[in-house]
Parts: structure tokens; sequence; C-alpha cells
């Protein structure tokens, strides 16, 4: 694709406050293939959360930027990350989605491996010649792995840069995600698998766009939540202490006030328990920053964490008008019984396959992919709302244009540092 074509897919006129996407981005199959190596063989990707293989053995199979991976601890207690190929003939050497094992092996030819990717045996290996190198046919570790707060990321660029780099300002509300409710949190057994017949990007934009949740989900707003006593104008109403916040490099957060929800009394008071301890552990104004707010965090390019909904999305494309989407439940461990179904409650009430949420989101983003059918009459989509605020709230589309501008630096080769403010930074230090 010559640069003159990648140069177009982002307008982006930050003098004028205007920004335009390219509706190509959404249907092209060549962008998805220059995606899938510039995007998703480079960038860090969500692979699974180490509660998940928490014993020795104990694994889960998961396919990550388009490959199968196993998730293992070894007999050490370390985590491992394998691409789940046999050297031998290329077969699925596990085929189970999570378990526990002491070898695994492959069931065409019987090859089996050890938990730190070794050769463990194989029949006939006496039918083989001198040259034959053990030590070489053993799994294939993915190129770079590393966990951050027990968030494990596989990275298939070996000269990326390290992952605490890659987050950069992403990590401080990131973390005051993971402290809320305890210093252990866990997933939740079970997920949520479906797909949708609309291009991922669409479901980058969804994930924090504040500016589509009174429209779309008018039955959660005007209804659900009026039924259960709480405000629901005040959930998405543009206040002075919303917001939407590019992060660097693409990351991006929404943030608002938490709303007060009805409880048990139980629940009530651990819910005071908690707050008391996190007080305790990181001072009031920290406290504050964790315990009164919502967030969307998304992290390029395809994590999503939810935290009214304790959630972690990820999502990949198949095609350029279809994609896979898994969303696991991320929990305190030390809930009691009745604050954890709260939460599950919460979970599936919203963003559940039969939820408030979910289903209008499928809706109206397949609804936006058939709509792209006219892009040579209708070449391009808007997203300058906000350009010109000092302090964009979070129905504003400061967040979406932060992907976009990474995205598009990515897609054209650039992989040092994007400045994705809406005010080059030149420009913000002159005044």
């Amino acid at each position: 694709m010559d640069s003159e074509t990648l140069d177009r897919l982002v307008l982006d006129d930050r003098a004028q406050g205007s920004f335009r996407v390219h509706r190509q981005a959404f249907v092209d199959p060549a962008i998805l293939e220059l995606e899938r190596r510039a995007v998703f063989d480079r960038c860090w990707l969500y692979a699974g959360h180490e509660s998940e293989f928490a014993a020795p053995g104990d694994f889960v199979t998961r396919k990550i930027g388009g490959r199968p991976l196993i998730l293992v601890r070894d007999r050490q207690g370390a985590v491992r990350a394998f691409l789940n190929s046999c050297p031998h003939r290329g077969n699925l050497v596990c085929r189970e989605g999570r378990g526990t094992a002491r070898v695994f092996t492959c069931f065409y030819h019987a090859w089996s491996f050890n938990l730190d990717g070794g050769l463990a045996g194989l029949p006939g290996e006496e039918s083989y010649t001198a040259s034959f190198d053990r030590a070489a046919m053993g799994l294939r570790p993915v190129p770079r792995m590393e966990s951050y707060r027990g968030l494990v990321f596989v990275c298939f660029d070996a000269d990326a840069v390290d992952l605490a780099t890659y987050l950069g300002r992403a990590r401080e509300r990131l973390d005051w995600i993971l402290d809320f409710g305890d210093q252990d949190v866990e997933i939740v057994q079970g997920a949520q698998a479906y797909s949708m017949r609309a291009n991922w990007k669409l479901l980058v934009e969804n994930s924090i766009d504040g500016y589509h949740a009174m429209a779309t989900h008018q039955r959660y707003f005007r209804q659900y939540l009026p039924d259960l006593g709480m405000d629901s104008a005040a959930a998405v109403m543009p206040r002075h202490d919303t917001q939407g916040v590019e992060l660097g490099n693409g990351h991006a957060v929404t943030e608002k006030p938490k709303l007060p929800a009805p409880l048990m009394t139980n629940a009530k008071e651990e819910l005071a328990a908690i707050r008391a301890d996190l007080e305790r552990r990181f001072g009031p104004e920290r406290t504050r920053m964790i315990a009164e707010f919502d967030r969307n965090l998304f992290i390029i390019p395809n994590l999503i964490l939810i935290s009214t909904w304790r959630t972690l999305r990820t999502f990949y494309p198949v095609a350029p008008d279809y994609m896979e989407i898994d969303s696991w439940a991320l929990l305190p461990r030390s809930d009691s019984a009745e604050m954890r179904q709260k939460r599950f409650q919460n979970f599936i009430g919203f963003l559940g396959p039969a939820g408030f949420g979910t289903p209008d989101d499928v809706s109206g983003l397949e609804g936006c992919q058939r709509g792209f059918a006219t892009v040579k009459e209708m070449p391009y989509s808007d997203i300058s709302r906000g350009m010109g605020r000092a302090r964009p709230t979070l129905i504003d589309e400061l967040q979406m244009r932060a992907f976009w501008r990474r995205w598009h630096a990515l897609v054209r080769g650039q992989t040092g540092p994007t400045d994705c403010a809406d005010r080059p930074q030149d420009a913000v230090a002159a005044e």
C-alpha cells in the first residue's frame, strides 16, 4: 500500500479542530493484513491473568495475535508462554482450554513436552540419525512475555520495549483499577466469548465512547437505573468531573464519579471496610482516585478494563468485517459470598450476552459496518467532538483520537513515541 493512501486514512487538523478517519480502514483486507504485521505483531498483547493458572502444572490455552498459545506454570511456579504447535508436524500440542498437566502430549504422534517446554519423549527415537537435535525440538516460547501485577502480556517482536515502558502513563490508572477491593484479585472461572460482524477498531471506539451511552442504552439508563432508585442522567452528563484522557502512545481512559448503588446492608458494610483498608494502605487522596471513579481504560491495541463491571475484554479481527471477543470478570479474591454474587449480577446484567449493554453495542457496530458499504460516496467518519476543549469530557472523542493517532503511526511504520494529544506538545510548551 503506497504512502499516499496510508496518509489519507487519517486527516488530523489540530489547528482547525477537525479529525476524520477514512472508512477504507474498516473494510479493506489489505489494511487488515498491514495491521497484523504493524500492530498485532509489534504491540504487547494481554494473554491472561496469573490467577488462571495458579499452581505448578496449571495451564490455559488462548489464541493471541492469531497464534495458539499455552500459558502454564512450570514445576518451579514460573509462568511460561509457548506457541501451541508441535515442532514435529505442527499439530496443536494441547487441545484443552484449561486444566492441570505434568506433561503435554501431542495426540498426532505422541511427542511429549515438559512444563518448561523441553522435549520429554517420543516414540521410536532410535529411528533418528545423530543429526537429530533433541534440545532444539522443544516447544517454542513466545519472543517476549512479561507480567504486570498478575496481568500476563506477550509480544511477538523480540526487540519491543519492555512492558512497563510500553504501558507508560496508563500504569497509574491500571494500578487504581487493580487496587480497588483488595491486595489480590482473580479471574473468575468462566468467560464470555462471542463474535461480531464489524471491524475490530469499531469496538475500540465503542469501549471508550461515552457519547453513545444514553442514546444506545436507553433501556438501561432511562428504565433500569431509575427502577433501582438511581439518577440515570448523572451517569452520562458531561459534568466538570468527567473526562476523557489520552495517556500516551494510543492508551486512553474515560472516567467519571462513581454513582452510589443500592446494595444489601452487609454489602454496604463490606464496601465501607474496603474503603477503610484502602485509606490505611494508600492515604485519602489516592483512595479517592481508586474508590470514587469509574473508568474504561484502553491499552492499545485491544485490551479494555471496565471498572464499573470489573471486566477485562480483548478482541481480534478475523476479517475486515468480523471479530472475536473474549471477556472475563476480574474480582477481589477476598469478597464475601454476598459481594461476589452482587458483582456477578452487575457484570452479567450489563455486559452479559442477554444484558442491557452488549446486545445494543453489537447492533450498533454491525450497523456501522453495513453502512460502510457507502464508502465510495461517503468516505470519512468524523471524530472531532471536543477538539476545542482544554479538558475534554467523557462524551467527547479525545480518547478515540489518541488511538487513531497511534494506529496511524504504526501502520505507516513509525514505531517511536507518538504525540496523541489534541494540541501538539511543542505548542503546549510554548504557552
